[in-house]
Formats: structure tokens, sequence, C-alpha cells
């Protein structure tokens, strides 16, 4: 089985490593990518989506298939860590040696996160709500959500955390992400469109369809953020306290 599994790898190797010949060299100006694609983004991106931001009209719009799947993805390696670590009963008795307790607590770090994760909370939803017009989006809220938790959960301590963002809300947050993401995609074709065809929207919010497109792209940068912020805490939950959810770093 491996000598076959060996073969396989080096065959598909062998074949991307020969597709390569095909692709264009790196930072050719005459390339497709450099003679059409870029220029047309850069041209009518306003007037195809009425959003200035250049980088998430392109992920949430023009590659919103792409940006979906990727939401999955993280969704899915989530759930990986998550049946990989997770101790049970059955798993805990397997542990011959119990990891070593935190002993005493910091009140200068403690306090100083208390200051610091209401407005890294408030920036991050500012980041969400205002990326598809200024620098930000999704995954870079969603990110500064989960980074807060984890500041509390390092200042404190895990058990701590864990009540104010329990582990079945982080898999129920982790899930929600992906519906909204996928469920804005799926009204679109109810209402006649292509699958995130965000102009489809309009009539039904009574806006125009460029408007449609910005309010379409905010609804999925949602989605993303509350994926992103339920797998960032919860991949930190499991490898730092390692799969039992009792102490943590």
């Amino acid at each position: 089985m491996k000598r076959l599994t060996l073969l396989l790898t080096l065959i598909l190797g062998a074949y991307l490593i020969w597709s390569v010949e095909d692709l264009p060299e790196w930072g050719d100006p005459t390339s497709p990518a450099s003679t059409y694609l870029s220029p047309h983004y850069i041209e009518n991106i306003v007037e195809e989506t009425s959003v200035p931001n250049l980088v998430t009209a392109i992920l949430a719009d023009y590659r919103g298939y792409d940006t979906m799947f990727e939401t999955v993805v993280v969704f899915c390696a989530g759930l990986t860590v998550l049946t990989i670590l997770r101790r049970t009963e059955r798993k805990n008795k397997k542990v011959s040696t119990p990891r070593p307790q935190r002993e005493g607590s910091d009140i200068i770090l403690q306090n100083t996160a208390r200051l610091l994760i209401p407005p890294m909370q408030l920036f991050a939803l500012y980041v969400i709500a205002h990326g598809h017009h200024s620098p930000g989006g999704g995954f870079q809220g969603g990110v500064i959500l989960g980074a807060s938790f984890i500041l509390l959960a390092l200042s404190y301590d895990l058990k701590k955390t864990l009540k104010r963002f329990k582990e079945s809300s982080m898999l129920f947050y982790s899930g929600l992400g992906v519906l909204i993401y996928a469920g804005i995609g799926v009204v679109c074709l109810l209402l006649g469109k292509n699958f995130l065809a965000y102009a489809a929207w309009s009539n039904f919010l009574g806006i125009t369809e460029l408007e449609a497109h910005s309010h379409g792209m905010l609804g999925v940068e949602i989605g993303v953020a509350i994926t992103v912020m339920a797998i960032m805490f919860s991949l930190y939950a499991d490898l730092a306290s390692g799969g039992d959810l009792d102490e943590g770093l």
C-alpha cells in the first residue's frame, strides 16, 4: 500500500511539474491576467459592484465561490482538530501523566486584558462592517474577534473563557457562518438569479442592483467572520489544553 501511494505521488508530482511549462512566466506583463483580468478589475470594479475596495470585491463577488469554499476549509480544519485532540472519557483513560496546572494569577495582565478586549471586539466589528469600503473584511475581523477570546484565556484561564464562549457555541457559530454564506447564495437562486448573484436582492430589499452587490458582500463577510472567530478560538482551546479543555497555556 505504501509503495502504491508513493508511486501515485510521484506520478502526480511529475505531472504537475510538467504542466508548469504551460504557465506564463512570473510577472509576465503579456500574460492574460495582466492584459485582461487586472485592467478589467481596476477600471470597472466600482461600476460593476459599487465597492471601492478592490480586494474585497474580487474575493466576495468575482471569486465568491472560491471564498465560500475557503470558509468551508477553515470549518473542516477546526472539526479535524476537534476530532483528533478532543479528549473523551475513553481517551482520558489512556493519559498516564497529567499536565501541570498553572499556579497563581497576574493582576496586571488580567486588568490590561479587561481594558483591551472591549476595544478589540468593537474594532473587529468595524473591520467586518466596513471591510468592503476600506481595508478589512470577514477574515480579518474574525481573526481579531477570535484573538480577543484567546487573550481572555491567556490572561485568566481557559475555564473562565469557556463559560463565556462554550464549546457547543463554538461548534454552532462555526457552522452558522458557512450557512449564512451559502444561504445568501441559495436565496439568490430562489429569487431567479445565479448562485451568489447579489443583484437578485435588489427587488427584495427595494434598492438598486449595485447597492445589492454591496449589501450581499457585507452579508457573506459577516458569515466568514463568524466562522473564522469560532474556529480560531476552538483551535486554541483544543491545542493549548491538549484536547481536554481544562487548563490551557
